[in-house]
Order: structure tokens, then C-alpha cells, then sequence
């Protein structure tokens, strides 16, 4: 497919503007929000509080100072926070999708299947994990070479072709090769903060002003101020997530491409989206484990899309390669999927729930 290449380079040379640009604009949101924290907190600590609301600039110097005096401090927060993403982010990612790593001995025909397919680009070989779900779903993770890795379903292998999985590791591994996972892993820490101050601060008001109850002027005014700072701490949360869903849905379709190109296959990989589609949701993942997917049908709050639609996905392969849209009805993988297993009893995650089920018993 000559046109798959098509703006590729480009979107890599983009990605690594982007990154440089969001490790520089978060920075500037956390700062915006503690500014507009403080102009909340200078408010309440006002011995005249009628006054200090009619004169905002009274208020807007005490968050000047509140920043002059506390940067330090905040830079050094934001940074040990990133510097510990970076680091076990991968453990992290594990634990949230709870998934297992595999070796060659493992799963020897899929590990070869991506080895061919890194072999082919001069790309290092990823990490090879495996969720062990009925869920057909896939996605890469990772900052640098040596924590990239590529997770796949157990369903997805039980239920997809051979060339339907070689596109489905294409794609994923395009995700790597346009540095899609760092770009998206970034926002995911940044986002990870604000959401963590917000719930932080939420918990502190049910604690203090809905358990503990309060009363008084004193006791009222500091009850709206932690409000304040909770509302706007989703706002700039809500304001991440935006900058992660303009990132999520373009970066698709660019993958999609990539598989294609690796694979030479439009077919399979159409035929892959097919089976994926309506059956991806991964049981306890997170919604941040469900933007890395390759798809993830359940909106955001219920009203924002974070991926393509996969019918807009097929038609666009369909129509850019030329290639008839394929009619999978009664077609199942059947003997040809050599990757067929059962559900590895093995994986701890399983052990745990039946644990749980026993001892309910």
C-alpha cells in the first residue's frame, strides 16, 4: 500500500514535538492550578473577606507570592512524581491490566510473529506480556526502548486468524515506532497527578465537612474553599484529558496505516478490527489501560470518544487500499489459529479471584 507511508515521518517528527511540548506545558497547568488554589486560600484566610473579594488584586498578589515562595517546592513535587512514573511505569501498566510477560519458550509462534515483524523495521524487540481474559484486545506501553513492551489478550489469540494477530502486533508496534506510547504515557502521569490531587482533596472534604460535620463562619468558609479547590482541580484534570482524547483518536488511524505497511495485509487487518469490535472491554482494567487499547468502545463519562469508531477505521483501510470490505459472518479462527490455549491457571491474577470466591462461600 503505497499511500500508508504517507505522512508517517511526519507524525513521528509531530509526536516528538508534542512530548517535548507537554513535558513543558504541564508544568505551566500544575502552576496555573496551585495559582488558582491560592487565590481561593487567600480568600478564606482574609481577615475581611467582603473586602478581599472586591478588590482582586489583593487576592491575585497573595497567589503571586504563594508561587514565588512555594516553586521550589512544587517543581520539586511535579518532578519526583514524573521521575517516579518513569521508573515503574512498567510495573505500574502490569499491575493495572494485570498482565504476565512471556519468553520465546512460552509462546514461541507469537514471539517469532514479532520478531519478524521488528526484524523487518530494525526496530529492538518490545517486552511480550499476555492478559489472561476472554477480552480480544492489545496495546503497547512504555517510554524508551528498554521499557517498550506489547500486550495482548488472551482472547484476542483464541479468537483471531494468524495474519489477523501479525496486524494487530503491526499496529501496536507502530504505535512504538511514531512514539504514540511516550506521548500518551506522558499525558497518562500528568493526568495521573492532577486526578490524584482532586480525589485527595474530595476525600478531605467528605471527611472533614460531611462525616466529621462543622459548623460556624470560619468553619462554613473554609468548607467553600476546599470546594473551590476541588472544582478547580477536575477542571484542570478535565483539561489533560481533552489533550488526551485529540491524541488518542488521531493516532488510530496512523497505526492502522503502520500495520498495513508492515504486513502488507488490509485484509487482515480489517478482518482483525472485525472480530475485535463489541468484545475488547478488559474486565478491572482502568480507563487509562483502555485509551492504550487498540480499541475501546465505552465513552469517556459516557460522552467522549476516545477512540475512532471501528466501522470509520475499515472503511478508511478499505477505501485508501482499494481493498473489498470482508464478510467474516460464520467465518470463526478455526484450526488455523495455531495460538489456541486455555486460560493460563497459572496466572496469579485468576488465582486470586477464585480465592475470593471460595472464601465467599
Amino acid at each position: 500500500m503505497a499511500a500508508a507511508g504517507i505522512g508517517l515521518s511526519s507524525h513521528i517528527w509531530n509526536n516528538n514535538l508534542r512530548s517535548g511540548a507537554l513535558l513543558m506545558l504541564y508544568p505551566l497547568i500544575i502552576m496555573a492550578i496551585v495559582w488558582a488554589c491560592a487565590f481561593a486560600v487567600g480568600w478564606a484566610v482574609s481577615y475581611n473577606p467582603s473586602a478581599a473579594a472586591s478588590n482582586p488584586d489583593i487576592l491575585a498578589d497573595f497567589a503571586n507570592n504563594a508561587i514565588i515562595n512555594f516553586w521550589p517546592a512544587i517543581f520539586t513535587i511535579v518532578s519526583l512524581w514524573f521521575i517516579t512514573a518513569y521508573f515503574f511505569h512498567t510495573k505500574m501498566v502490569r499491575k493495572l491490566s494485570h498482565s504476565h510477560p512471556v519468553r520465546r519458550m512460552d509462546e514461541p509462534e507469537l514471539y517469532n510473529l514479532l520478531e519478524n515483524l521488528c526484524i523487518s523495521r530494525g526496530l529492538p524487540m518490545p517486552r511480550l506480556e499476555i492478559i489472561e481474559t476472554h477480552a480480544r484486545n492489545a496495546f503497547a506501553s512504555g517510554i524508551n526502548q528498554k521499557s517498550y513492551s506489547i500486550t495482548v489478550t488472551r482472547g484476542l489469540l483464541n479468537s483471531l486468524q494468524k495474519d489477523e494477530v501479525e496486524a494487530v502486533l503491526g499496529h501496536e508496534l507502530t504505535h512504538i515506532e511514531n512514539r504514540d506510547v511516550r506521548l500518551l504515557i506522558i499525558c497518562i502521569i500528568f493526568t495521573g497527578m492532577i486526578g490524584f490531587a482532586a480525589q485527595m482533596v474530595w476525600s478531605s472534604i467528605r471527611h472533614s465537612f460531611i462525616y466529621s460535620g462543622g459548623g460556624g463562619k470560619r468553619d462554613g468558609r473554609a468548607a467553600l474553599v476546599m470546594f473551590a479547590i476541588a472544582m478547580i482541580l477536575w477542571v484542570g484534570y478535565l483539561a489533560t484529558i481533552f489533550t488526551r482524547f485529540a491524541i488518542s483518536r488521531r493516532r488510530e488511524y496512523m497505526a492502522d496505516a503502520g500495520a498495513i505497511e508492515l504486513t502488507k495485509n488490509p485484509d487482515a487487518m480489517m478482518r482483525a478490527l472485525m472480530r475485535i469490535a463489541g468484545r475488547e472491554r478488559i474486565p478491572e482494567s482502568t480507563d487509562d489501560i483502555a485509551m492504550m487499547c487498540i480499541e475501546n468502545s465505552k465513552p469517556f463519562f459516557g460522552l467522549f470518544a476516545t477512540h475512532p469508531p471501528i466501522k470509520g477505521r475499515i472503511k478508511a483501510i478499505s477505501e485508501i487500499t482499494g481493498t473489498p470490505i470482508p464478510d467474516i459472518s460464520g467465518a470463526p479462527a478455526g484450526p488455523a489459529n495455531s495460538f489456541q490455549k486455555p486460560l493460563d491457571q497459572k496466572n496469579p491474577w485468576l488465582t486470586r479471584e477464585r480465592g475470593k470466591r471460595k472464601s465467599s462461600l
